[in-house]
Parts: C-alpha cells; structure tokens; sequence
C-alpha cells in the first residue's frame, strides 16, 4: 500500500540574508513524505525567491497533482517536464523510499567566509583534504574585493578559494579586481562564479586573467533549452549544480558524469535549503562527489532547523509534525 503526505514549513531566516537586493525574512517550502510498504522516504521543494522561475504556490500545485498519481499506484511522469524544485523534491523521496540515497554524507562544507582570517583558519581545520572556502565578491567596490582575496590567499597558504559575483561586473571591473590580486595567487582561486553580466565577457576575463570561472546561473539558464549540450558551455572550470534550481536526482547525476568526462569540475551547492533537504543534498554529494567539497555553508543563515539535524549544530529543531499538513492520501 503506498500513501504520501505533503508538509508546507515555513523557518525564519536571519534578517541578514538579502537575496536579489531584497531581504529574505522565512524561508518556505514543502516537505513530501511517501508510504510503502513500512518504508518512508522525504525530498524538499523549495522553489528559491528570484532564482527558480516556479513560485512556491506554483510548485505546490504541480507536487500534489503528482504525489495524487503515486498514491494511486502511477509513475511520475517525465521528471524533465516538472518544476526543477518539484523534480528534485520528489525524485529525493523515491531515491530515499528505495534505498539508493546513501546514508553517509559529505557534511564538511566548504565555508562561507565573511569575517577574518583567523576565524576561516577555525574552520578550515575542521576539513579533510583540501582546504576550501567560498567568499561572495561583487557587494562592495571592486577595489576592496580584490585587495581582501589576496589578503586572505597571502595570510593562509595552501587555501583554495571559490568565489562568488553573482554577475555583479561589467567586464572592465572584473579586469580591475584581478588587477588587485598578485599573478602568483590567482591559480589558488578554483573559480569565481559568474563574474560578469555576460557570458562572453566571463570569458573573455578568464583568458585575460588566467583566473577560472564556474558557472551557476548560466546552467540554469542553459538547462532550460532542450538542445542543450554539456560541451557547449566553453571556457568553464566548474558548475555549480544547485538541485532545487536544476532538477530531478537523475539529471544532477547525469550532469555530474558529464562535467567529469569533459574535465569540468562539477560542485554540488544548497539553495537555501531547511536542514532536512540540506542534509540530503550531503548525501548525495557524498555518493556523486566523495573526494570533492560541497558548497552547503548556508544552514547559518536560519534561525531553526527542521526534522533533521545537521551534524554539530546547535540550533534548535522544529518538528515536521508542527508544521502544517496541507495534503495526504
């Protein structure tokens, strides 16, 4: 017998978290749980405000259409024409229903450095392997950005820095940033992601450079045309796979095996994901990419944690069951 419940939580976030210049107060999403056969498996839909083209209210629509369908013993349709988030969400469930999402996973994240050096050197010990950090570039004059990455390259040594721009330069910045940052330290930077408004300028500065870029809006962007090929998005060393915003489990992995044939370096990172999708999203970077770092340094951005808890962290835990029920079968 298979039954399905479907979850709509809503979390408060720090008031400091500011998503396409607005300021995001709660984070909400919806929290699929399926039945069978004494077996439970959970995934998250969490359409991500300003990067998913699907609302909230939307994604709610099109989940329990589906999760109606499974409960009555059908197949999801063709994952591919879900909501990237819905895909996702119930794609992780089934994975999870059936056993093939591993239990262990990658919870050493690289992490999101906003302070002083001293503090990331804290954390970084807590990483085996490589040492990874991610800092966001593009909020403040490109002047003090440049001089602030080197400052840190300098201060720790063996440190690999991925970095952040959210397309925030045209390409004449992005040149004066680097101009700020020594030729000998630019190959400790893995890549910045999206450092100019246009494609063609990212990669006219990383030819100009010599410093690598990734890209993460320019996937999604790309996924979104049916002709798509892995291959064509050239001048790339990394991609940023954010499974809300891409899609079902099987099209992450797809992707990842790609990036891997064609030398690209693929990364698994949150959108702003509750604990309990973002512990997912450990696991399944564990299974896909055991010997990289995930970009999944966002659980500090909330003020409570959902269901599951990420290892070590002491905020507080909301239960699923207070939060509200809009759907079973």
């Amino acid at each position: 017998m298979r039954s399905a419940k479907l979850y709509r939580y809503r979390l408060p976030m720090d008031s400091g978290v500011i998503l396409r210049e607005e300021k995001l107060f709660e984070r909400e999403g919806f929290i699929v749980e399926l039945h069978e056969d004494g077996k439970v498996g959970r995934g998250e839909v969490a359409p991500l405000p300003g990067f998913s083209l699907e609302s909230v209210q939307e994604a709610g629509i099109q989940i329990q259409e589906q999760l109606a369908v499974w409960a009555r013993g059908g197949d999801v349709v063709d994952f591919d024409r879900l909501y990237p988030s819905v895909a996702f969400g119930l794609s992780a469930a089934q994975y999870e229903l059936q056993g093939l999402l591993p239990q262990e996973g990658n919870y050493f994240s690289a992490p999101l450095c906003s302070g002083d050096p001293d503090g990331l050197v804290e954390k970084l010990q807590q990483l085996p392997g490589k040492k990874v950090a991610k800092i966001k570039v593009g909020l403040y004059e490109v002047v003090r950005d440049g001089l602030t990455i080197s400052f840190f390259l300098e201060s720790i040594p063996g440190l690999s820095l991925r970095l952040d721009a959210n397309r925030a330069w045209n390409l004449e910045k992005a040149k004066k940033f680097a101009s700020k940052i020594p030729p000998t330290l630019r190959q400790r930077i893995a890549y910045i992601e999206e450092p100019c408004q246009s494609p063609s300028d990212s990669i006219t500065f990383a030819i100009d450079t010599g410093i690598a870029v990734g890209w993460d809006e320019t996937l999604q962007q790309s996924l979104r045309d049916s002709d798509f090929r892995l291959e064509d998005l050239t001048g790339v060393k990394a991609i940023i796979i954010k499974p809300t915003v891409i899609g079902s489990v099987q099209r992450c992995q797809y992707l990842v095996e790609k990036a891997k044939k064609l030398g690209i370096q693929p990364v698994i990172s949150s959108a702003l994901e509750s604990s309990l999708g973002l512990c997912q999203l450990a696991r399944l970077s564990r299974w896909l990419l055991p010997d990289e770092v995930p970009g999944l340094d966002t659980l500090n951005l909330f003020k409570q944690q959902l269901e599951v808890s990420w290892p070590d962290s002491e905020l507080p835990v909301a239960s699923l069951d207070d939060q509200e029920l809009i759907w079973q079968s």
